[in-house]
């Protein structure tokens, strides 16, 4: 079994060594990492995959281990993989649709005004008829998603009406914020990337 050492290494780093090794044909894969974000980064990639995959804590480090025996190819799941439109009760998930947010205070100018707007916006959107497919936190926009933010309630009921959100393993670590996060799931820079790239219409705050 193919073992990778991705310690110390930045995201996406870990999850472009296991996509790089997955795509030259192993089958069965060990990457260590030495935070939890990196872990469950590179587990989200692994079952992605198709694989079937085990987290395992090591002292201070993560072994993410592939199984050889469960995997299925990329192309398989590829192929498995539909389009999913959902119709929430109170509105419509508007599909392609990505809301970019980079700080917990919205607009320029008064910080202050910045958090009023920050925290009428998002929770009028939890209640909106029109709500994105994904909302993708990043810098201090992580801080909305995490303890002692005033709209924890509205991006948990965004999530209850099927809104995916994604938060910067990254930015969370640098805040010190990587156990503190109460709504959405850690992401990384790949992922975020990729979704940028991908979405239909982006609309950033």
């Amino acid at each position: 079994m193919k073992e990778i050492d991705a310690r110390g290494r930045p995201c996406p780093q870990p999850v472009l060594m296991a996509k790089k090794a997955v795509d030259s044909g192993a089958t069965g894969l060990v990457v260590i990492v030495d935070n939890e974000g990196s872990a469950k980064n590179v587990q989200r990639f692994g079952e992605k995959q198709g694989f079937q995959v085990t987290v395992e804590k090591d002292g201070s480090d993560y072994r993410v281990v592939f199984s050889e025996d469960t995997a299925t190819s990329t192309k398989d799941v590829v192929t498995a993989k539909a389009e999913v439109q959902c119709e929430a009760e109170t509105g419509e998930i508007k599909t392609g649709k990505v809301l970019f947010i980079t700080s917990d205070k919205f607009g320029r100018g008064s910080e202050e005004l910045g958090e009023i707007l920050a925290e009428s916006l998002m929770n009028t959107l939890a209640d909106n008829d029109l709500v994105p497919e994904k909302l993708v936190l990043i810098n201090a926009g992580v801080k909305l998603a995490c303890s002692g933010s005033k709209v924890i309630e509205a991006l948990r009921k965004l999530e209850s009406r099927g809104v995916e959100i994604l938060a910067c393993g990254t930015c969370l670590n640098f805040y010190g914020l990587t156990d503190e996060l109460k709504a959405g799931r850690i992401s990384n820079a790949f992922e975020i990337l990729n979704t940028l790239l991908e979405a239909e219409s982006l609309v950033s705050f």
